[in-house]
């Protein structure tokens, strides 16, 4: 694939009708492509960045600052994907790293349209610094430094997108894709406070925006998966046909561990489980929710 893109300008599997300018260097060699860098940007998904970053971070520059864009929750473990970098990399690193998260679908990026998105670190000068670089006319970045919040958001939202698409699938209407997305991000602001998130951080970009985004845009590989799920089709048909990687339907089981063991109800995410599961059906699951318990609002 590398020599595909140095050749072509292209990549052959993503995005493959994109020119990619000449200034790019693709290397299938991972200490090439950290060598004296002073910013690093981790794009890979969030299963393989334990043993990616364990390997590349003997090879990083001490003083380079790390991105990452990994959305998800690591299965084995509970943790946010800062939380396996600070486990993984030397303490040297753990102030530069940075996570990316908002709305933003790559295409749309790649074809120059106009996104926003959050850069989140816990000294917040980095963010800025990370800030200056990446933002261009049509990338327009703003900083933060609740870090938890950022990712729990940019997550979560993956999780509620396929309940979303499930009740789109089976053609349940607006008013029901409203009420789901509105309570999940209650659900998502639930566990990110118990986690030591600012709740505030929900609603913003890589909260509320991100949840948007991702629950009404066709390009959403986790609205997909929710939308054929609930036409019926299995969940092994669905991921075998498709050559990106939904990191809702790992990041859903990661969620609902770290629910039971922080005592935190989330019956949305607990809904998407059965269905993902198969012990029960997108219908089965939708009634089960509808038929919960009166409360308040604020619950």
């Amino acid at each position: 694939m590398a020599e595909a893109i140095e050749r072509d300008r292209r990549n052959p599997r993503y995005l493959s009708d994109i020119d990619l300018p000449d200034s790019i260097h693709a290397t299938a060699d991972l200490e090439e492509a950290l060598r004296d860098r002073e910013l690093v940007i981790c794009a890979i998904p969030s299963h393989g960045l334990r043993d990616v970053m364990t390997q590349a971070g003997k090879l990083m520059d001490p003083g380079a600052i790390l991105v990452s864009t990994v959305k998800g929750i690591e299965v084995e473990t509970g943790m946010l994907m800062h939380q396996v970098l600070e486990d993984v990399l030397d303490p040297v690193f753990h102030p530069r790293i940075t996570v990316l998260s908002g709305p933003s679908f790559a295409r749309e990026v790649a074809e120059h349209k106009p996104t926003a998105i959050t850069l989140a670190c816990r000294e917040e000068a980095y963010a800025i610094s990370v800030q200056a670089s990446l933002s261009a006319p049509w990338f327009r970045c703003y900083t933060h430094d609740d870090v938890i919040g950022v990712e729990v958001g940019g997550a979560l939202k993956n999780v509620v997108a396929i309940a979303v698409g499930m009740c789109d699938g089976l053609g349940m209407g607006l008013n029901a894709r409203a009420g789901l997305m509105t309570r999940g991000l209650h659900e998502i602001g639930r566990l990110g406070e118990a986690l030591g998130a600012n709740p505030l951080t929900f609603l913003g970009l890589s909260g509320m925006g991100d949840l948007l985004l991702t629950c009404t845009g066709d390009l959403s590989r986790n609205r997909t998966v929710g939308v054929q799920l609930g036409q019926g089709r299995s969940l092994e048909e669905i991921i075998g046909s498709m050559n990106q990687v939904a990191e809702g339907v790992r990041t859903t089981h990661a969620v609902c561990e770290l629910a039971l063991k922080l005592g935190v109800e989330m019956p949305i995410a607990f809904g998407v489980q059965t269905v993902l599961a198969g012990t029960a059906s997108p219908l089965e699951a939708g009634t089960q929710l509808m038929a919960r318990q009166l409360k308040s609002e604020s619950e």
